[in-house]
Formats: structure tokens, C-alpha cells, sequence
């Protein structure tokens, strides 16, 4: 059975009204095909931070970070496992248990199939965002068990939110980010040339005429060679740099004309060359940096300066919104994206993109 035929064993329509929730409008526009939850059985009042990888034909791993409340000792990281048709029971497969035994909360788990090597859990454990520490794990076999984790080498954090890409050389890039400097939030990249086994600190990148404080990037592959990556800020934009070396370079940031409510986004190149990013379309709110993390857009856009909305997936007002969207498009050219939903559930969207205009 090919994912494709997965995710279309039921009307669009009739799958979008069946994942419903009480007082949710279901989503209409004809390129979504799915819209599921993940954990709908959680043993935890609060996940976020999704993140989610094909690791094969058919073959999907998602996971996220659950527990009592954002920063809470007890958060964990969570993975299921989409398999012959159907997505597993979550799993906790990461704490912050010290050897001591202290326990601190973890943070923001990326997944990265990368060719011919073992899926990579890039994940951070640490009392905040400002002091936490990057740590990896691998699996062999698709997300059922996992190695113990390795912590990276200071100053390498690993993909802060989003997923790392591969070049056409062969080597990786990894969008990160700091939270703590003396300047304010700061986007930087790490690359490796040896799957993995070392990694490169580039940067951080200059915030540009517009002082952009930026995090959390996604890359994005351009016809005419160049790299360009966009990501959150607190200034009420999205980011843009480009580099035209690989990633060994990145251009001063730049604002492009999306909105950004200090709320996570991340973006794909399309197979057919388009970009598409999720978004939450909203502005901060008057006198403060932040703003409410809700409509859920995607938008897409032939050179990564102009983007035109074309689907709206989440717009009914919630207290948490929905928030930190992942991306990816499938080997069947289908693209999942996986995001928090009220704070409370991971949702799970199938569009197709021929259908987004």
C-alpha cells in the first residue's frame, strides 16, 4: 500500500468533519486531504513543538515534547510511528534526567532522515531556552528504539526547531539559533560534511537595517543555486537571508512581507520548485512584541520574496492558537504538516499541493 493511498482512503471532506472538534469549522479548501490528531489519548495536559520525517516510502515518524506545562521537569519527548496504514500509540523515548538525577524539562525535538543513515532525534534539555543544551539520538529501525543520547559540543545546539536539508554536495545544514546572547535572539547555521559525525558553527548572522531579532529558520533551496532561510522573529515580520556559497555565508536579514506574531513558522522547497510556508497570519498586538498564534496559513511563492496565501488551515479563535508548525512534502509529493493545537493535541494536515494556488 503506497502513503498516497493512505491518506486518500476517505473523502477529503469526510475526513476533515470526522477529526472535528466541538465548535471547530472544518477546513474546506479541496488540497487538504487529511486532518487527524496524533495523541488524542495523552497522558499529559500540555505537548508543542512538533516535528515530522518520512523515513521511508509510506513510512512517517512524528514526535513532540508533552507534559505537565512548557518548562516543566516532566516534559518529555514523544514519538509515533506511521506504519501499514496507521499511526502508533505515542511513546516517551527522551527525558532531562541527569546522572544525579535531577530532571530538567526538553525542548523542541527535530527529526532528520538523512540518506543511508539512521534516523536523528536532535532534541535540547535544560531549565529554559536561555541555558539549555543540544542532544542527539539515532534509530536503526525507523523510530521503534533508540540509541542513549549524545550531547553536542558547546557552542552546537543542532536544529533549533526545524529540519536540517541536504545539499547538493552532500553536506548538511541545520538551521539554529541562540536565546541568550548580550544582542538578543540570533540566527545562526551548523553544517557538517561528514553525515553528522562533526559539525561547523557559522555565523550568527547579521540582523540587518531592520535589527531583526531572529530563530528558529527553515531553508530553502533556489534554482539558480543560492540558499535562502526564513524563521520567526520578535519584529513582527518574518526573516529572510540567502547565501550563495553553501551556507558557508549568509546575506544581513531582511524582512519579507509576512507577518509574524513572535510565533514559530517553518518552509519547504516543493518538488516542483515552489516554496510553501506555515505561518500564523497575525501581527503582534499593539505595545507588545507577541500576538495571537492563530489563523494557521499556508502560503506559497515562486521566488521566496513574494508569497500569496493559498489555504487557511486553522482560523477559529483558542487561548493557545495553533502553533509551531512542521513541514515536509513525502516522496509521493504529498506534504504533511504537523503543529500544536490549543496547547492540548498534535494535529496532523495532508494537503495536496497541486491544488494550492
Amino acid at each position: 500500500m503506497t502513503l498516497s493511498r493512505v491518506w486518500r482512503r476517505v473523502p477529503a471532506g469526510a475526513i476533515a468533519l470526522m477529526m472535528m472538534a466541538p465548535g471547530q469549522a472544518a477546513a474546506q479548501h479541496p488540497a487538504i486531504q487529511v486532518s487527524e490528531f496524533l495523541n488524542d489519548r495523552a497522558p499529559y495536559p500540555q505537548c508543542h513543538a512538533s516535528t515530522i520525517a518520512e523515513v521511508s516510502p509510506g513510512r512517517l515518524v512524528a514526535a513532540w515534547f508533552g507534559g505537565t506545562r512548557e518548562g516543566a521537569p516532566d516534559v518529555g519527548i514523544w514519538v509515533t510511528r506511521f506504519e501499514s496504514g496507521r499511526w502508533t500509540e505515542p511513546v516517551e523515548v527522551a527525558n532531562g534526567v541527569q546522572p544525579d538525577g535531577t530532571r530538567h524539562p526538553t525542548w523542541n525535538p527535530v527529526l532528520f532522515a538523512g540518506p543511508g543513515q539512521p534516523l536523528r532525534l536532535f532534541y535540547k534539555a535544560g531549565p529554559s531556552p536561555r541555558t539549555w543544551w543540544g542532544l542527539v539520538k539515532t534509530s536503526a529501525d525507523g523510530g521503534k528504539t533508540w540509541s542513549d543520547a549524545a550531547r553536542l559540543p558547546s557552542p552546537l545546539l543542532g536544529p533549533i526547531k526545524n529540519k536540517p536539508v541536504v545539499l547538493a554536495d552532500g553536506s548538511w545544514l541545520s538551521p539554529s539559533s541562540t536565546e541568550d546572547s548580550p544582542t538578543g535572539w540570533r540566527a545562526h547555521v551548523e553544517r557538517s560534511q561528514d553525515a553528522g559525525r562533526t559539525w561547523e558553527f557559522i555565523g550568527p548572522i547579521d540582523k540587518g537595517a531592520w535589527n531583526l531579532e531572529a530563530i528558529q529558520g527553515s531553508i530553502l533551496f533556489h534554482r539558480d543555486g543560492r540558499l535562502q532561510s526564513v524563521g520567526r522573529t520578535r519584529s513582527g515580520v518574518v526573516a529572510s537571508t540567502w547565501s550563495g556559497d553553501g551556507g558557508r555565508t549568509w546575506s544581513a536579514l531582511e524582512a519579507l512581507g509576512l507577518p509574524n506574531p513572535n510565533a514559530g513558522t517553518d518552509a519547504v522547497t516543493l518538488k516542483d520548485g515552489r516554496h510553501l510556508i506555515v505561518y500564523n497570519d497575525a501581527a503582534p498586538l499593539p505595545g507588545t512584541r507577541s500576538g495571537r498564534r492563530y489563523p494557521l496559513v499556508v502560503a506559497v511563492s515562486a521566488d521566496g520574496v513574494c508569497w500569496n496565501k493559498a489555504a487557511v488551515i486553522e482560523d477559529q479563535p483558542r487561548p493557545d492558537g495553533y502553533a509551531y508548525p512542521a513541514v515536509v512534502q513525502t516522496s509521493d509529493g504529498l506534504v504533511h504538516i504537523t503543529y500544536t493545537w490549543n496547547r492540548q493535541r498534535i494535529r496532523h494536515v495532508v494537503l495536496d499541493p497541486r491544488r494550492l494556488q
